[in-house]
């Protein structure tokens, strides 16, 4: 009878269930998915990717535009003193673009224009116009009547020097003694020079100098007969 219970005990504990090894993994609940949270994300990496394009398009939006290279006087045309430069792109603003350079030489400045001055349409014409009140007077100059650096935009006096000597014969006698009385007499205190022709012109070599002076319509008719008869002398004047 003892033999019968100790064999029946030990097939009960055989039939017990095994016990996993310490070596197997159990398996793991799968994991619960989120399709709001993923679209999300991917809503989000949409947002900043177009935004940066944005940021990158609206950078490259930019235009070639022109800017002048010196000072440009009323009534004068841009030459070569021009460059190109980039600028926003602005339909408010009158910009002459770098293509239309070509027409741009063909027209005039209304009014001073600064070096360095990104241009407008507005500030050109087809035709020269002088500010209100002034006139333009021609000057044909020999050396030692005008400065040596001489330039367009240069603020200088005019003075009416005398050329007829005191030995004059009789018949230049008037001539003389007008000249001798205004000798040394200013004519405009404050011109400004309009023009300047080149350093390739063939006058420069001889040491002869045309100009333009800008002055009030009141010292034009003194200015410009003085200037026919050779006697007018430039002399710069503090503020160039």
């Amino acid at each position: 009878m003892k033999i019968q219970e100790r064999t029946g005990a030990g097939a009960g504990r055989s039939a017990a269930p095994a016990q996993p090894s310490v070596g197997d993994r159990l398996p793991t609940p799968p994991r619960e998915r989120k399709p709001a949270l993923a679209a999300l994300a991917v809503l989000l990496i949409l947002v900043g990717a177009l935004g940066a394009t944005m940021l990158v398009l609206q950078a490259g939006d930019r235009i070639e535009v022109v800017k002048v290279t010196d000072d440009i006087q009323a009534g004068e045309s841009v030459g070569n003193n021009v460059t190109s430069v980039m600028v926003a792109a602005d339909d408010s603003i009158n910009y002459i673009k770098w293509s239309q350079l070509g027409t741009l030489k063909t027209l005039k400045a209304k009014s001073t224009i600064y070096k360095d001055t990104v241009v407008m349409g507005q500030m050109f014409a087809k035709k020269a116009s002088l500010p209100a009140g002034k006139a333009a007077v021609g000057l044909a100059l020999k050396e030692g009547q005008y400065p040596s650096d001489i330039k367009a935009g240069d603020v200088v006096s005019a003075y009416r020097v005398g050329t007829s000597g005191a030995g004059s014969n009789s018949s230049d006698d008037s001539t003389g003694s007008s000249g001798t009385s205004s000798s040394g007499g200013g004519i405009v205190d404050n011109a400004r020079v309009n023009a300047v022709n080149d350093d390739s012109d063939a006058t420069v070599s001889t040491g002869n100098l045309s100009l333009t002076l800008l002055v009030d319509q009141a010292d034009a008719a003194a200015l410009a007969s003085a200037a026919a008869a050779g006697e007018v002398a430039i002399v710069h004047v503090p503020g160039n």
